[in-house]
């Protein structure tokens, strides 16, 4: 990881180079781009959003993490609200911090950078716990949430369009370290 910094990530100015990374990393479609495009530019106007990138020495991005004081209001906390309602744990939605994304590119996967994506802002976090959603099957990605706290709040959560279940998963912060 020498040859990647992470730090703050003006994201509105890199949106597109962010967007990059998440196709490569998460799948994405032309369509599904633009549509994510207008919900990243959405989220960074609200109270307390704020990004982190991972950059190389010539200035690539290569990963980035952005999140923000869950908002009940949200679209994102009214999908899921039903779920951890069920369980009893609707409560996870005040006094957290969303990761909203986290992506690293494929060829710098496996590095550490999403744990140190992942830390940094939530070392940041006002709040006393972090909340994310993870596409619900076993996964570098949701082995690496659990390995810094994270566990499951609730399963086989379904997002309108989203042709997979998800899972939400909640932390105390600050996260763990190894």
């Amino acid at each position: 990881m020498d040859d990647v910094a992470v730090g703050p990530l003006d994201l509105a100015a890199r949106v597109d180079d962010a967007l990059a990374v998440q196709a490569l990393a998460f799948g994405l479609s032309d369509e599904e781009i633009a549509v994510r495009r207008h919900i990243v530019l959405r989220h960074l106007g609200c109270p307390g959003a704020r990004a982190l990138g991972a950059t190389t020495p010539d200035g690539r991005l290569v990963g980035f993490v952005y999140g923000m004081p869950n908002d009940r209001a949200h679209w994102w906390s009214t999908v899921v609200e039903p779920y951890l309602r069920n369980e009893c744990l609707d409560h996870w939605l005040d006094d957290s911090f969303t990761i909203t994304e986290l992506h690293v590119h494929p060829g710098y996967q496996h590095r550490g950078l999403g744990r140190s994506l992942i830390t940094r802002i939530t070392d940041e976090a006002a709040e006393p716990r972090s909340i994310l959603s993870a596409i619900d099957t076993e996964s570098p990605a949701r082995r690496l949430y659990r390995s810094l706290g994270y566990h499951d709040l609730a399963r086989r959560v379904l997002f309108p369009s989203a042709p997979t279940p998800y899972a939400v998963m909640g932390a105390p912060l600050p996260l763990k370290r190894p």
